[in-house]
């Protein structure tokens, strides 16, 4: 019998930032100068960019990406300001998500299984601020991962 997965992953925090920027290897490099951050994680995305890293700040985790604005992942650079996102690790993510929907958030992108082993999806609330409510569900390998992002965005491919 497998080993029950934990809603949250160990070293994580129940509210972890996850920020959009247009040119992800040099932010990390500007992190890791500027605030001594250490990058833990590095999952390259379509063209050279970067669909998913994470560094560590203290004892902290944030998450970050490169813009895709065809996903409606748009950097602070597209808005002329910045667009804050909070990635909120809770224990029922389809509780926690019908409680955001009833009490008057808005669906940007449904709940769903990802390849990473979180299941998650963004509300945004009657402010503009988007949350990622997620629960983790699975622990994929690396190899799991690999062929689950090249499924995802094999959906996104369009033809030539």
């Amino acid at each position: 019998m497998a080993a029950k997965v934990k809603p949250k992953p160990q070293g994580y925090h129940t509210v972890t930032p996850s920020i959009v920027v247009r040119g992800g290897a040099k932010a990390l490099e500007f992190y890791q100068k500027a605030f001594d951050a250490e990058e833990t994680l590095r999952m390259p995305g379509p063209g050279g960019s970067i669909l998913h890293a994470e560094f560590r700040i203290g004892d902290s985790v944030i998450m970050l990406g490169d813009e895709m604005p065809d996903m409606g992942s748009k950097s602070p650079k597209a808005y002329g300001g910045t667009p804050v996102r909070f990635y909120v690790y809770v224990d029922n993510v389809d509780a926690a998500w019908k409680r955001a929907i009833d009490a008057g958030a808005k669906q940007v992108t449904p709940l769903q299984d990802m390849f990473w082993g979180d299941r998650v999806g963004c509300v945004e609330d009657p402010f503009g601020h988007a949350w990622n409510l997620a629960q983790h569900v699975a622990d994929p390998t690396p190899d799991e991962m690999k062929k689950g992002q090249e499924a995802f965005f094999s959906t996104f491919q369009t033809a030539s």
